[in-house]
């Protein structure tokens, strides 16, 4: 389903005016794009999340890397995961502890995704929304406002709405968009994450891929896919 992505970014956007008084406007971009990634993440997951806890508590797999791959084939292809007992929805039942809840559910990411989030230095803006009684705010928005799961925003959709959330950061700043770049981490998990599916067909030797140019259809073929590889 196609979505409005100004629309949905402005909605997104919005909660930033729970910071106000105690952010700046040019702060609150450092609050909402980490928690719209982490919000992303967690809807992707939610589909197969019970399953996961399942096989995590039968204590399966032991390191990082046998995780990775066999949390893969039940999340249906996904190179990240989270093992915390915490979803971003069970957050909201324990207003208390919210912030070391938050916590561990980020650390229960596998570590590429946590490197992302934490790229972000978001235990520093959890720890400042907590002091100021704004992070069980910030979250529950996010929860019960903010859809982002995969069958309603597309990962196209999703690149879209987070470059309009980094130009309104930008505006914010008063500084020009080409001065924001989306972290080495997330463009990798997103790249990862889009081609997935289908990196057996596009590794393949001699595979054929259409590019289109200035109207003309043109074919390139690779021989040694630059895809190779791509984790």
């Amino acid at each position: 389903m196609s979505i409005n992505i100004s629309e949905k970014s402005n909605f997104i956007w919005k909660i930033a005016d729970i910071l106000r008084g105690d952010f700046k406007q040019s702060e609150y971009g450092d609050v909402i794009l980490p928690f719209t990634v982490l919000c992303r993440l967690d809807s992707v997951l939610a589909p197969t999340k019970e399953r996961v806890m399942e096989i995590h508590r039968q204590g399966m797999f032991k390191t990082e890397y046998a995780k990775l791959a066999g949390f893969k084939s039940i999340t249906g292809g996904l190179k990240f995961y989270n093992i915390s007992e915490f979803t971003f929805a069970k957050l909201k039942d324990d207003a208390a502890n919210i912030a070391d809840n938050l916590t561990d559910y980020i650390k229960g990411f596998s570590e590429n995704a946590r490197m992302i989030l934490e790229s972000f230095d978001i235990y520093s803006q959890i720890a400042r929304l907590d002091k100021a009684n704004l992070l069980y705010l910030v979250v529950t928005r996010f929860v019960d406002d903010i859809d982002l799961h995969p069958d309603r925003v597309s990962n196209n959709e999703m690149g879209y709405i987070f470059e309009e959330l980094i130009r309104k950061f930008s505006e914010m700043s008063n500084e020009t968009a080409g001065e924001h770049f989306t972290p080495r981490e997330v463009i990798r998990l997103m790249v990862a994450m889009l081609f997935d599916p289908d990196m057996r067909l596009i590794t393949e030797p001699g595979f054929m891929a259409k590019l289109y140019e200035n109207k003309t259809q043109n074919l390139i073929q690779f021989n040694d896919c630059p895809l190779r590889g791509v984790a």
